[in-house]
């Protein structure tokens, strides 16, 4: 197993992840938890890790913050520049690489650790350069949820197999990870948590898939009210958590 990167299938990429309904609501969901965690702290200066197109930094330096993003696809990168105002610093670089992350206020992580062949090291490669008091803004794809969803569709001999398929398709995750592990694992790290929910605790489970489309609104109001929740807010297609690193 290796790390995943998007070179090649860029156009493809932003079509699957930000072109869908599933895409918009993580999409619309991160922005609001970011909002609400950054609002008392005022400019900062962040980074992005395996940040693709751009998509959250453009969000993020229109509500007044210095953002470098940084992704391991030139392909990935080449569009996000196409996007993205010249304010953004754009860099490419895999996560292990980077060694100034002392040097930001915030570190987003979004999506990134499911596609990595050692996502544990790589929490622990940004625990250990963080500066105390600093921010870890993290979601992942959740395991949990991955296997509660396929047992609903009835793909037993796939949950069987660990969630592994025989051919590896390059936008499926290929590390989900479960929520409770990545909480033990990041207080060992030396991480304070203030914040978690859910992300897509309802939609991936919807029996009538248009509803998606055609009740998109009554869906977002729904997953607002009880994405911090429990039982909910486990069963998000992606957990979401605020972290800020301690003295």
């Amino acid at each position: 197993m290796k790390d995943q990167s998007f070179d090649g299938l860029a156009q493809k990429f932003d079509r699957n992840i930000y072109g869908t309904t599933k895409g918009r609501l993580r999409h619309e969901l991160l922005c609001a938890a970011l909002s609400e965690h950054l609002a008392p702290l005022g400019p900062q200066n962040i980074i992005e890790l395996g940040g693709g197109t751009g998509v959250m930094a453009d969000y993020l330096a229109a509500a007044g913050h210095q953002l470098t993003l940084t992704d391991i696809s030139a392909d990935i990168l080449s569009l996000a520049r196409q996007k993205l105002p010249h304010s953004i610093t754009v860099r490419q670089a895999d996560l292990f690489s980077i060694n100034n992350l002392a040097d930001y206020d915030v570190l987003v992580c979004h999506a990134v650790l499911e596609w990595l062949a050692k996502p544990y090291e790589a929490l622990a490669h940004i625990a250990t350069q963080m500066r105390p008091g600093t921010c870890l803004s993290l979601s992942f794809f959740n395991r949990d949820a991955a296997i509660f969803g396929n047992a609903l569709y009835g793909n037993f001999d796939y949950i069987a197999r660990d969630l592994k398929v025989k051919k590896q398709v390059r936008l499926n995750p290929q590390q989900p990870l479960s929520p409770k592990d990545v909480l033990t694992e990041v207080e060992k790290l030396g991480f304070r948590v203030e914040g978690m929910r859910g992300i897509r605790c309802f939609h991936d489970y919807l029996r009538e898939r248009e509803m998606a489309t055609s009740h998109y609104q009554q869906l977002l109001e729904l997953e607002r009210r009880y994405h911090q929740q429990a039982p909910y807010m486990w069963l998000g297609k992606y957990f979401y958590l605020w972290l800020v690193k301690n003295d």
